[in-house]
């Protein structure tokens, strides 16, 4: 543990979950009086397939804050690719994101994962962050829901 000369100590390692929560509750001091939202104002949201002997499909993980789908993972086994079920998928927590006041979405998606479905669903890129390893970029995309 490595201390100034103020006393304070510093520690390095790996994932925190006690940290994390104390994180994510000292920015969301910060960031609901800064974007007029509450606690209330967020959600989780998911969307499931599984065929007939239970096995899952699918999936689709977000959330919604104070109007605005956030899109986390999408996921479709391999077998069932094609198939059109992340179409299905993504525009099932779209209509749900619109019942829950949403008019607006965003995504991220790696190069060699399916930026290119997302912008045939109307999705606009945004922006990218570089360096991801291999040298992928990660493609940020934004739609209007309404």
């Amino acid at each position: 543990m490595a201390h100034d000369h103020t006393g304070a100590a510093m520690s390095i390692g790996r994932r925190d979950p006690e940290l994390n929560e104390r994180l994510s509750k000292g920015l969301d001091e910060v960031n609901f009086p800064a974007t007029g939202t509450t606690a209330a104002d967020q959600g989780a949201l998911s969307v499931k397939v599984v065929d007939d002997a239970g096995e899952l499909i699918g999936g689709l993980s977000a959330w919604t804050w104070g109007g605005l789908l956030g899109i986390e993972m999408v996921w479709v086994r391999e077998e069932s690719r094609g198939d059109g079920w992340g179409s299905k998928l993504l525009l099932a927590a779209e209509e749900e994101a619109r019942l829950r006041g949403c008019d607006r979405a965003c995504v991220s998606s790696f190069t060699f994962q399916a930026p290119a479905f997302y912008q045939r669903h109307g999705y606009l890129e945004t922006g990218r962050t570089l360096g991801i390893p291999g040298g992928a970029e990660d493609v940020h995309m934004y739609k209007k829901l309404a």
